[in-house]
């Protein structure tokens, strides 16, 4: 009696066994090498995406870096561009510290034995030179009958005569054995608000300049004055008003005075000047 419980106890047995213990069962061995596909083809995914993602990384990076590069091009285009604006808009702009060193061999401070005033050489050739200056810084010797007139450029000082005057124009013409560079006049008269250099000796100081703008165009007492703001003193008379490529377009004459009034100067333009002597004209 006893063999046969057992024999069912161990059956029992063996099929609670076989329940527990899954893994010595015949099915085992198939879900094992599935599920190792699986994580193989994950795995294979896996490495699969990363050269994709990779190379959208590396193709993103291409565009921006592209982007950059083509911003960077626009930059210095732009900066290309400015520079040659800057470049251009100085060539155009005058250089006054050069003008103002370029005339001096030309301008003289004139001088009598009743006062001075300023003068500049409109023309010269074989026979020496023809300087201009105002016929009112020449007038008291001229009338009363001394010709004789001392030219100071510097430490030099040359004897001049005068050989021209014009009384209505506030013109005269004094002539020197010497010949020193003419220079050369404008053909036509300065815009308004166009910058000008006045350069004389005022109180004596030869070689002094300054500078300013045409600020209008006056007839005062039948004659035809160029209003300009640089400033001049006695002894300015004569000397010659210049523009932005150093041509003279007046010979400064007179301003106006009085409490609060600054900057209203005159001068004489230099066409007047040309029908006296052969100006020398810029080409």
């Amino acid at each position: 009696m006893d063999d046969p419980i057992r024999d069912q106890a161990d059956r029992v047995s063996i099929r609670v066994r076989r329940v527990l213990h899954p893994d010595a069962s015949g099915s085992a061995p198939r879900r094992g090498p599935l599920m190792r596909l699986v994580l193989l083809g994950l795995a294979g995914l896996l490495l699969l995406s990363a050269p994709l993602t990779s190379i959208g990384l590396a193709v993103r990076e291409q565009d921006v870096e592209a982007g950059r590069s083509s911003a960077d091009r626009r930059s210095i285009s732009e900066l290309q561009a400015r520079v040659l604006s800057l470049e251009a808009e100085m060539a155009t702009q005058a250089d006054w510290s050069a003008i103002a060193t370029a005339v001096q061999p030309s301008i003289f401070t004139v001088m009598t034995d009743h006062g001075l005033g300023s003068g500049w050489v409109a023309r010269a050739g074989a026979g020496g030179s023809d300087v201009v200056t105002n016929f009112h810084v020449v007038a008291e010797a001229f009338n009363g009958g001394d010709a004789a007139v001392h030219l100071r450029q510097g430490d030099m000082t040359i004897e001049g005569t005068i050989t021209q005057v014009e009384p209505s124009e506030d013109l005269a013409i004094v002539h020197i054995a010497e010949r020193f560079p003419a220079l050369q006049v404008a053909a036509a008269r300065p815009q308004l608000g166009e910058m000008v250099m006045a350069v004389g000796s005022p109180l004596g100081l030869g070689g002094s300049v300054s500078l300013g703008v045409v600020s209008g165009f006056r007839s005062l007492e039948g004659a035809d004055y160029i209003q300009f703001s640089a400033a001049i003193s006695p002894g300015n008379s004569g000397g010659p008003v210049l523009d932005s490529r150093g041509l003279v377009v007046a010979v400064s004459a007179a301003k106006f005075t009085g409490t609060g009034v600054e900057a209203l100067s005159l001068a004489i333009p230099v066409q007047s000047v040309c029908t006296m002597v052969r100006c020398t004209r810029a080409s």
